[in-house]
């Protein structure tokens, strides 16, 4: 069974920046795309960002390109989101899986707080 542990996240002013983690164990990562979803409250979750196994392909939700980068070391089963010019509205929990249908169990989160 795969666990996901996600970290990083904490309180930042507007135009802040943020690195967060994802280390999963039970599974090598090595194989899978990879994704970040967040979820504001009383909203949906929503994709953010993905990235091929190797690493060679990313893509970004409209709404964080060019602000975001994803990343990922499968020596460590660990994928990364460097979040810079954080605004308000990227206020939310983010959590990582495994970007398919049938996801593994999601993970506690790690909030992320844009204000002032």
């Amino acid at each position: 069974q795969v666990q996901l542990v996600e970290s990083g996240g904490g309180l930042v002013q507007p135009g802040g920046s943020l690195r967060l983690s994802c280390a999963a164990s039970g599974s090598r990562i090595a194989t899978y795309t990879m994704a970040w979803y967040r979820q504001a409250p009383g909203k949906q979750r929503e994709l953010v960002a993905t990235i091929t196994p190797a690493g060679s392909t990313t893509n970004y939700a409209d709404s964080v390109k060019g602000r975001f980068r994803i990343s990922r070391d499968n020596t460590k089963n660990t994928v990364y989101m460097q979040m810079n010019s954080l605004k308000p509205e990227d206020t939310a929990t983010y959590y990582c899986n495994v970007n398919r249908a049938s996801s593994w169990d999601w993970g506690q989160g790690t909030q992320v707080t844009v204000s002032s």
